[in-house]
């Protein structure tokens, strides 16, 4: 039923072209929205500029700014589900424009990886390797339908759920418009507005898993070719050396792909590290303490984003790590005993190279994997151990 509307989350049959890159056609698509990317057309590129400078002046820059203005004037009459609610939106909003400006400055890395994906694609000849490429092709697309979903769900939930008690959901001062006058037509702007911010965040938090994703697959694809080395009767000492070299040349490849992708990420992940504890932690002592059947639901939602957006990339860094290791046993067990001395010099070096794990790091600070998110997670847990010994809640009723 959803590959209807999204044919590209089904992977294609063999008789059709795919390529690694088409795995962020989805996302790539969402970006040239906001003008992250490049037109395809020469000719479209300075309305498109002028169409990226506002769209994200208004996201990145006015949004965030009139949730502060909404504290400065209506401070008074927040109900304590009201402030906690608006105050988690407004803390992983000005999270999700860190991410989002770190995405814009890494484009040309994007471009540069694509073309290194480009030259791995070059050697999935057979169809195994190929049938594999459009399966995590068909993945990777469907990591952003899935959190589109997930996303958008919460914006109408939330949204819907203040509207049903005659409430904004996420009080925005918005010029010119009075909210208490116009109530549906600002709670549309709001759901409008909020629901733009969201995609964006959701673009920012989709382009690691995705990319990342698409690294995997190629270092499985490495580590069935390491098994087969020497493994065709068929084939002398000189071709079998061949192999082994373009074995490494695919390593390197791989190196490559991730090293561009590191600066990037390592940002975009060690701001949303920051901000997870503090942002599951208020969410928490709304749900706990002052939320309603319909603004708990909202908050519930809010949850679940907020986990995913690093939860599911730091259980595949955990994966890549371990990909790493069964690279060098697999090269270790192949059957090369009986090789050239050439070979086995060859063998050596790209035994000792593969023993080093590719990972990645927040800020160059904090390993990307599911020890480190645990953790952040755990922070939610003492803020709101910290309000019920204080009694803090009760004096906020």
């Amino acid at each position: 039923m959803l590959s209807k509307f999204f044919p590209l989350i089904k992977a294609l049959p063999l008789t059709e072209k795919t390529r690694s890159r088409d795995a962020f056609v989805y996302l790539d698509r969402c970006e040239k929205l906001f003008g992250w990317t490049a037109p395809d057309d020469a000719k479209w590129r300075v309305p498109y500029i002028m169409w990226g400078i506002f769209l994200n002046l208004l996201l990145i820059f006015l949004l965030p700014i009139s949730m502060l203005v909404a504290y400065i004037q209506m401070f008074k009459s927040f109900t304590a589900g009201e402030f906690l609610s608006s105050l988690e939106i407004t803390v992983n909003m000005y999270g999700c424009v860190l991410k989002s400006l770190f995405i814009i400055w890494g484009y040309k890395a994007f471009q540069a990886s694509k073309k290194v994906l480009d030259q791995l694609d070059l050697r999935c000849t057979s169809d195994e390797e190929r049938s594999s490429v459009h399966r995590c092709v068909a993945l990777g697309n469907m990591c952003y339908v899935f959190y589109q979903i997930v996303y958008s769900g919460f914006v109408v939930v939330n949204w819907t759920g203040y509207v049903l008690m005659g409430r904004h959901a996420w009080l925005m001062y918005l010029p010119g418009l009075d909210a208490e006058r116009n109530f549906f037509l600002s709670s549309v702007c709001e759901m409008l507005l909020m629901g733009s911010c969201v995609t964006m965040d959701q673009c920012a938090d989709v382009s690691p898993l995705a990319r990342m994703l698409m690294a995997r697959c190629h270092i499985l694809l490495l580590k069935d070719r390491l098994t087969k080395l020497r493994t065709d009767p068929t084939k002398n000492e000189e071709e079998h050396h061949d192999e082994l070299r373009k074995c490494v040349q695919d390593h390197c490849l791989i190196l490559d792909y991730v090293s561009a992708l590191r600066p990037v990420f390592s940002g975009t992940i060690f701001v949303q590290f920051l901000l997870i504890g503090i942002v599951l932690g208020l969410s928490m002592i709304n749900l706990m303490f002052f939320a309603t059947l319909w603004t708990g639901l909202g908050t519930v939602c809010f949850m679940f984003c907020v986990l995913i957006e690093t939860s599911p990339l730091c259980y595949l860094c955990n994966m890549i790590i371990d990909d790493c290791q069964d690279l060098s046993d697999s090269l270790f067990q192949s059957d090369w005993t009986a090789a050239s001395r050439q070979y086995k010099s060859t063998l050596v070096y790209f035994l000792h190279n593969l023993q080093q794990p590719i990972i990645l790091t927040a800020g160059g600070v904090f390993p990307i994997c599911m020890q480190t998110n645990l953790s952040m997670v755990k922070l939610a847990f003492s803020v709101v151990t910290i309000i019920k010994q204080f009694n803090l809640a009760d004096k906020f009723q």
